[in-house]
């Protein structure tokens, strides 16, 4: 696999680059995707590469397992992204012959259209800023030190034709890096993403209104979700530990669902002294844990061992078949010896 690492000099290896840009001129028809639950980096990721492979007069479908969150819409006022239909879609992807698999590096995140992408004989390429992704072809551009995919989609633009950064563009990718930086308040947060970003905001994206959409419009049934939540929120006996509970009782009461919870995590990890946060969501077949730190606690390795990954400091897994009281057991259990 061929991976590319900015590094310091925030530029990509020529030879990828070049390697990239060819791939663009040589194939025709694209699709692209993303992981379920699609979130800012993604979609906003997805938008600016596809405009970038329009702009090469380029086939370009946008295709995703689940619906975009309400929140997310602003992003794509042309309606460009589909939600995944077997009988529709199926076809398409088996007749693409390049399949971006944007900010994912886990092929099950792909639920059922999983099958699809990988029976088609297009060329698989993973954008994605994970750490240890999956080789799914013979070309992918990861870097674990990037802060967002859109931080990665941003640089090729940047070198491939700047011209893309339209301020849609620039807010999709403006998007993407505000959300998984947490509003830039993560430890990757540096000098450098904040050039990107005034470049972006230069380029037409304007930081108010993207906030605005992203975290200010949400219903009040969102809020009366987040309130049982809060109250219900625990910590464990040495006080490092704090974790909240959504039910499914609680999402019938609010008339919510998960794509309601996002963001949860941060109150629960903004208590003094914790060190660790962790949002255990019962879903119909499943259990969701959003995974929280602080510092060098690489809660990301506890998320494995659950079968999730992510980032030293954020990350998440999915567990099927055990019980929601069972879930949190075993992962308070183990989390204990991440603490150091």
């Amino acid at each position: 696999m061929l991976t590319g690492l900015f590094g310091i000099s925030g530029f990509y290896r020529e030879c990828l680059v070049d390697h990239f840009r060819s791939l663009i001129e040589s194939h025709r028809r694209f699709i692209l995707t993303t992981h379920v639950n699609p979130d800012g980096d993604g979609l906003g990721s997805q938008i600016a590469l596809a405009a970038l492979l329009r702009t090469h007069n380029k086939d370009v479908r946008i295709i995703n397992y689940d619906t975009t969150p309400p929140n997310f819409l602003f992003l794509d006022p042309h309606g460009f992204i589909e939600l995944y239909d077997a009988l529709r879609h199926r076809p398409l992807i088996l007749n693409a012959e390049v399949i971006f698999l944007v900010d994912t590096n886990a092929p099950n995140r792909l639920r059922s259209m999983g099958q699809a992408v990988f029976e088609s004989p297009a060329l698989k390429i993973i954008i994605d800023h994970h750490p240890e992704p999956v080789n799914v072809g013979p070309f992918s551009i990861v870097d674990f030190e990037a802060t967002a995919t859109g931080e990665i989609i941003y640089r090729l633009i940047q070198q491939i034709d700047p011209n893309v950064l339209t301020a849609e563009v620039s807010t999709a990718l403006y998007t993407a890096i505000m959300t998984d930086t947490g509003s830039f308040r993560f430890p990757k947060t540096d000098p450098e993403i904040h050039r990107i970003t005034a470049d972006l905001i230069q380029h037409g994206a304007d930081p108010t209104e993207i906030y605005s959409h992203v975290y200010e419009c949400g219903p009040i049934n969102r809020m009366h979700l987040l309130g049982q939540m809060l109250s219900g929120l625990a910590t464990t006996p040495d006080g490092a530990v704090s974790y909240g509970v959504i039910t499914q009782k609680m999402f019938k009461e609010t008339q919510t669902s998960e794509v309601d919870t996002d963001g949860f995590t941060n109150y629960i990890l903004g208590i003094g002294g914790i060190r660790v946060g962790l949002l255990f969501v019962e879903q119909l077949d499943e259990v969701k844990i959003s995974f929280r730190s602080k510092g060098d606690i690489p809660i990301n390795k506890l998320a494995q061992e659950f079968g999730g990954n992510g980032h030293i400091n954020a990350a998440g897994a999915r567990i099927h078949g055990i019980p929601l009281n069972v879930v949190i057991q075993q992962v308070l259990a183990r989390v204990s010896s991440f603490i150091h």
